[in-house]
């Protein structure tokens, strides 16, 4: 008798007859399992039919996968994936339109199958996928199900991108530059070549030359969410496939024809929210654009460069024209060398003889020099302001523009992250930076004034230089974490956080931190440990009743694919299952998967998950494998392979699921929020103390009194 671990209990149901009940021995070969259950049924040439899912996918049950099948699946006797194939690859060739229509709906359906995906692709069926697209006589919903159903057998990897024909990709290419034609074949043509792009150079040339910047800015202005975010893909596609200077061009086009304004209209400002792919494509614009810069930022001043040299002397024009103007002529050479010198100490350049030396330093380069000519031009009042002022001061509290300009570009650089990999998750990007053309040079005169102002707050000296830049910076990142949608508000909000502000903010925190050292408080503060981390208990596992949509990432491209999982209000079984784009929340019942919490063994995180492990997991970038988490799962050992959207699901859920498995949550979120917990609940409880010092040992208990003698006398009374 087979050990009790290679015998599940499931359920097979066929049309019109009654379900069968059986064991199913995993150590029996699955042709002789199918066989006894044809022969229940009487049913003649058992290699014809095979065993299928129920829900979900609908996946084929083969030999490699039947280890997946759980006692109380539910599956369906069907056609082979042989069989099948064959009927729907003579389907689609039927000249009944009728017949066509439906071969090609189901092969969409049933290529998701990696089994019924090779059968089908051996009888030479993409070949008449492309004949239906060349020919081009089909349109509407026929052409709509043939690209679907190409673009879930390409989903598979069996055919590489480079055979496709280039009569194919004229006719993909003209579904995309078309007017009228039909939205949902203009996404799949969309998706195909998005596809197309990073498999190799030439099939990236190809549609870089066949696909207009110009096309991919019109369907970003419609009203079509869908078509907008497959755009917006094969936009960014593009530009992560160029080179240098390729996304160079490429961006200052995209620049001229005012695709920032298009954004923020059509995506940013439109009636329907924004998705979070959509999201995730802006980030990725922002990062590409800010990354434009690193070339200067990491080049040097050449003080052999006519041009730059040119640029230079501006600032010192530009800030002392009208003092040295007039008499210019009437200095000699060396007067004027004598002046120019003079000047530059003004300026604020340290090395003022030979200013150029002052901006070899890279990072942040020649962007420095950018920065402070842009200020120059576009704000000369308050440039001229800022350096006649401080010229004014005498040497040891003037605040130098120069060395203030270059450490805070150096600054922004890194806050923005400029030069620095996109992330393949990350969704956050400022509203700001797409309502404002020359989004960093305007940062930037906003945050040297800012640099100046505080300065002055601070009434520093030389030697405080530093001091001043990380107070700046502080104002800055603070700023930057309320998320101003407008460099206006950020600009209002940054000058209101005055020094005084920070001096009070900087305080705040650290009394908070003093009065948790407390021997009396760390004593509370442990006291009060356990009830509030079981608060922080409830809270993940209700979070993981809400449950999470996720999304299938390959190191190939981003997935546009969802899975939704979801914990059962009794806390007993995981739920999961494939969701359509756009469901937000299925209710419980529509997620055909189940795990139950006893079966789950261990959790894994990042490198240690299987999908981290596979093929070509090494493309993957350290933001997947920070969110990269794993179940496995009864005794043979499943895997449920999970990608968080973001940091803060990837801790809910590892401490979800650790409080499931009786462990300690270890996440830093759960810290961030016990210390929060922790700091409000002291509050309330030290309010009555509030100025009134805690020592740090309880004062002394008093001697009785001498005169403790007042207790009445209980002895037995003489008779």
């Amino acid at each position: 008798m087979p050990p009790p671990n290679d015998v599940v209990k499931i359920a097979i149901q066929m049309m019109g007859a009654i379900p069968q009940l059986i064991e199913l021995n995993q150590a029996k070969p699955l042709a002789a399992v199918v066989k006894e259950v044809c022969d229940v049924w009487t049913l003649g040439n058992a290699e014809h039919y095979a065993l299928q899912y129920v829900d979900g996918q609908q996946t084929y049950i083969t030999e490699s996968n039947r280890v997946e099948i759980k006692n109380g699946s539910i599956l369906r006797l069907t056609t082979s994936p042989d069989q099948e194939a064959e009927r729907l690859h003579s389907g689609i060739r039927s000249n009944n339109l009728d017949v066509k229509a439906d071969s090609l709906k189901k092969l969409a359906n049933l290529s998701r199958d990696i089994t019924f995906a090779q059968e089908f692709i051996n009888r030479n069926g993409l070949k008449q996928l492309f004949l239906i697209v060349e020919e081009g006589n089909d349109i509407g919903e026929i052409l709509a199900h043939t690209l679907k159903a190409f673009m879930e057998l390409m989903e598979h990897d069996f055919v590489s991108w480079e055979t496709l024909s280039r009569a194919f990709i004229r006719k993909i290419v003209k579904y995309v530059n078309a007017s009228g034609m039909d939205a949902s074949v203009q996404q799949l043509s969309l998706s195909i070549l998005e596809n197309m792009v990073p498999s190799s150079r030439s099939l990236f040339e190809l549609v870089k030359h066949e696909v207009t910047l110009d096309r991919l800015l019109t369907h970003l202005q419609v009203t079509n969410q869908q078509l907008q975010l497959k755009a917006m893909a094969l936009l960014i596609a593009l530009l992560l496939n160029a080179n240098d200077t390729e996304r160079r061009d490429m961006m200052g086009y995209l620049g001229q024809r005012k695709i920032r304004q298009f954004i923020h209209k059509n995506i940013i400002h439109a009636s329907e929210p924004m998705g979070d792919e959509m999201a995730h494509y802006l980030y990725v614009l922002q990062s590409i654009t800010l990354n434009l810069l690193e070339w200067k930022m990491r080049t040097p001043m050449d003080p052999y460069s006519q041009e730059q040299r040119e640029r230079l002397q501006s600032l010192r024009q530009s800030a002392f024209e009208s003092e040295n103007e007039p008499s210019a002529g009437t200095f000699g050479t060396e007067h004027r060398r004598s002046l120019c010198v003079k000047e530059f100490r003004k300026l604020g350049f340290q090395n003022y003889s030979n200013p150029a030396e002052d901006l070899q330093h890279a990072p942040p380069g020649l962007l420095a020099l950018d920065n402070m000519v842009y200020f120059s031009r576009c704000c000369p009042s308050a440039y001229s302001r800022f350096v006649l002022e401080n010229s004014s001061r005498d040497d040891k509290h003037e605040c130098p523009f120069a060395r203030s300009s270059i450490q805070l570009t150096l600054a922004l650089c890194e806050i923005l992250h400029v030069g620095e990999p996109c992330s393949e998750t990350a969704q956050a990007f400022y509203l700001m930076f797409f309502g404002q053309d020359h989004f960093f040079e305007e940062l930037f005169c906003i945050c040297i004034q800012l640099q100046n102002k505080t300065w002055k707050e601070m009434r520093a000296t030389q030697e405080d230089f530093d001091k001043v830049l990380q107070v700046v910076r502080e104002q800055i990142t603070r700023t930057l974490s309320l998320k101003p949608t407008s460099l206006e508000l950020f600009k209002t909000r940054v000058n209101a956080l005055n020094y005084s502000e920070i001096l009070r903010l900087r305080q705040t925190e650290r009394m908070h931190q003093e009065e948790t050292l407390a021997v009396p408080v760390l004593e509370l503060r442990e006291r009060l440990k356990p009830e509030l981390l079981e608060l922080i208990r409830q809270q993940r596992l209700l979070r993981l009743c809400e449950g999470t949509l996720f999304r299938k990432i390959s190191s190939r491209r981003r997935q546009d694919k969802l899975w939704f999982c979801r914990l059962s209000p009794n806390h007993k079984v995981l739920h999961y299952g494939d969701v359509e784009p756009g469901v937000q929340s299925p209710p419980i019942e529509s997620l055909p998967e189940k795990i139950p919490v006893a079966d789950i063994k261990e959790l894994l995180v990042s490198r240690e998950c299987p999908h981290m492990k596979e093929k070509g997991s090494g493309k993957h970038n350290k933001d997947v494998l920070d969110l990269a988490f794993s179940i496995s799962y009864d005794v043979e050992e499943y895997y449920l392979n999970f990608i968080a959207p973001t940091r803060y699901e990837f801790c809910l859920w590892t401490d979800g699921l650790n409080v499931l498995l009786g462990r300690e949550m270890t996440s830093e979120r759960t810290q961030s929020e016990l210390d929060i917990l922790l700091s409000m609940e002291l509050k309330l409880r030290l309010l009555d103390l509030e100025n009134i010092p805690i020592p740090d040992a309880p004062p002394p208990i008093p001697k009785p009194p001498s005169n403790l003698n007042f207790c009445y006398d209980f002895s037995p009374m003489e008779q």
